[in-house]
């Protein structure tokens, strides 16, 4: 006894005539025999009465049939919290990036996808938030990259199969403090910052990876931490920093800060996934089309 045939044999009980219910399930009539024949030897009675003109239910027929309601109604049930099972978005993220680029994404997101369960998981290190995706503890993650292939910005992958899709740019800016020597400066190049410190986090951050880029060995460097700690020492005065825009426009509005006129390339925000064990295309896209411009990034 197979769902489908209970789904037949209820079509031809709701519409009494088998090209009645053919039309409803869109089979061919001969098809909608076969299916009630087959359940029929199957249990080893029948459950129509032939002999009528319309096709009216034996006593075996009455006796299967609430168990027919209630085993389609039982499956039903199934696919639907498997359903809800599946629609899950592990999501991990920067954790230097997680309070200006998610809220506003993941209220769209959850808009879309109100029945979508999503946990959020941030993360220090990229390597962390790369290790999670390729051991499937994460179906996605955000990270800060260079535009082109994956690891541009000059960190390592890992041995996984791994696609991404580019959501926005992430705006650099290169700032002193207006006492700085260089803040006066109407041009600049790699070598006029030569023997300046330039302020960075540790090694595997994003913004250093840039700062690698853009002025390769010209600058000294100085550990200070994370963006707020960078930003701060940079208002003191200790060096010049590399940082996203968006950290430091209100500083430069408020003339604690100043941008120098060197304008790096911008960082590409970017969802990245194991092609292997890739969310549902629908849930990706919702994802995607939810955190491009999630932000208002100056």
């Amino acid at each position: 006894m197979e769902l489908r045939q209970l789904r037949v044999f209820e079509a031809v009980v709701t519409h009494r005539t088998v090209t009645g219910a053919a039309v409803a399930l869109g089979l061919a009539p001969s098809s909608v025999s076969e299916q009630v024949r087959t359940l029929e030897l199957s249990l080893g009675t029948d459950l129509f009465d032939r002999a009528r003109r319309d096709m009216t239910l034996t006593s075996a027929g009455e006796r299967l049939l609430p168990w027919s309601r209630r085993l389609l109604d039982q499956a039903e049930q199934a696919r639907r919290e498997v359903v809800v099972t599946r629609a899950r978005l592990r999501l991990g993220v920067l954790a230097a990036i997680a309070a200006t680029h998610l809220p506003a994404a993941l209220a769209r997101l959850t808009d879309r996808r109100p029945g979508l369960d999503i946990s959020l998981h941030t993360e220090p290190s990229r390597d962390a938030l790369l290790a999670g995706v390729a051991a499937g503890a994460l179906e996605a993650a955000l990270i800060l990259d260079l535009p082109g292939p994956l690891g541009a910005l000059g960190f390592p992958l890992p041995p996984a199969p791994l696609d991404h899709r580019d959501l926005q740019h992430v705006p650099l800016a290169l700032v002193a403090a207006p006492t700085h020597p260089l803040a006066r400066a109407t041009t600049l190049t790699r070598e006029n910052l030569r023997g300046h410190r330039l302020l960075v986090d540790s090694p595997a951050c994003s913004y250093h990876l840039a700062g690698e880029h853009l002025l390769g060995h010209h600058v000294r460097r100085l550990h200070t931490g994370a963006v707020p700690v960078t930003r701060a020492c940079a208002e003191q005065g200790l060096g010049i920093a590399l940082l996203p825009a968006s950290a430091v426009h209100d500083h430069l509005t408020a003339g604690t800060l100043t941008r120098l006129p060197l304008d790096p390339p911008p960082l590409h925000l970017r969802l990245l996934w194991r092609t292997d064990h890739e969310p549902l295309p629908s849930l990706r896209d919702a994802a995607v089309a939810a955190m491009s411009g999630s932000a208002p990034f100056l």
